[in-house]
């Protein structure tokens, strides 16, 4: 979709599963078209294993496109989620084997991985420090492709491993038993565990809001904030209104029910570590989404799928 997308922040999203015999390379370009008659919706269309998925930042334009008629006719249409993320907060190392004898043939692959937190931002980077050809040239590849695969799986809630610098430092190879797909599992392996190790933390996207209210009635402002897991970032005087500057949790904006949605400007401000919740993998890891979910029938009604 030409256009519209540069400047998309992809914090939420739903899925779209053509029925009836119905062509997603047809559908996408419909909901492209669509998207693109209303110069007001920043959306982006993209193609998904199970069909296809929109991505936005804001709930009532993604809300447009959902509701369509379109979507009602020619598809099921999944649910409105958040985009979290999983990152790590320090440095790990592990090992992964994968040594298997199936039908008189071996599988061999072994290698060795740090992980490390990158600059926030900069995404994924792999870094291959292997030296006297302790993993052969052809094997480099396939670890990398399980360590690919593996980040787009998460650790936590199944969301995807974002900043993060992976080091191939060390491993070993069998001359015959050895293969690509030994490498490529044993590299998913190593990954995994060291994250395991490396403090791993959910991420959720906040959302920074500007106020400008009567003196009278700070209280009540800042006290719905504050029930939002916001945080005020400033209070700003200005011609007898106070100026209220707050960061707050997407999540909270779509789902606080009890108090309905705020009615403030807001934009995305970026991403934060989620509060801790007891689970798996204690209280550093905690998390506030379930697992992104698949369309379902019908378009319903959207609500963020948090607990």
């Amino acid at each position: 979709m030409a256009g519209q997308t540069s400047q998309i922040n992809r914090i939420l999203s739903f899925e779209i599963k053509p029925v009836g015999g119905n062509d997603c390379v047809k559908l996408h370009a419909k909901l492209d078209a669509l998207i693109q008659q209303d110069p007001s919706i920043k959306a982006e269309v993209i193609a998904a294993e199970r069909g296809l998925v929109v991505n936005g930042e804001d709930e009532l334009q993604l809300m447009k496109v959902r509701s369509s008629a379109l979507l009602e006719r020619w598809a099921e249409v999944g649910v409105l989620q958040i985009n979290f993320r999983e990152t790590i907060r320090k440095s790990a190392e592990a090992e992964g084997k994968y040594i298997r004898q199936t039908a008189g043939s071996g599988n061999y692959g072994h290698c060795k991985l740090r992980v490390e937190p990158n600059e926030r931002g900069k995404g994924y980077e792999f870094i291959n420090e292997i030296k006297s050809g302790a993993v052969p040239k052809d094997y480099i590849e396939p670890i990398e492709q399980g360590v690919q695969e593996a980040l787009v799986l998460g650790i936590i809630a199944g969301y995807p491993l974002v900043d993060i610098k992976v080091t191939l430092f060390d491993g070993s190879y069998h001359d015959v038993d050895s293969n690509e797909m030994a490498f490529k599992f044993a590299g998913s392996i190593a990954f995994k565990e060291a994250v395991r190790k490396a403090s791993p933390v959910l991420l959720e996207p906040v959302m920074a809001v500007e106020v400008t209210v009567p003196e009278e009635h700070m209280g009540t402002i800042i006290g719905d904030i504050n029930s939002r897991r916001g945080r005020i970032e400033g209070i700003d005087h200005a011609a007898g209104s106070q100026l209220i500057r707050a960061i707050l949790p997407l999540a909270e904006v779509l789902t606080s029910s009890a108090h309905g949605r705020p009615d403030y400007p807001m934009s995305f401000a970026g991403c934060q570590p989620a509060p801790p919740r007891h689970g798996p993998f204690g209280d550093d890891a905690a998390t506030y989404a379930k697992k992104p979910e698949g369309p379902r029938p019908g378009a319903g009604s959207a609500a963020a799928e948090l607990e």
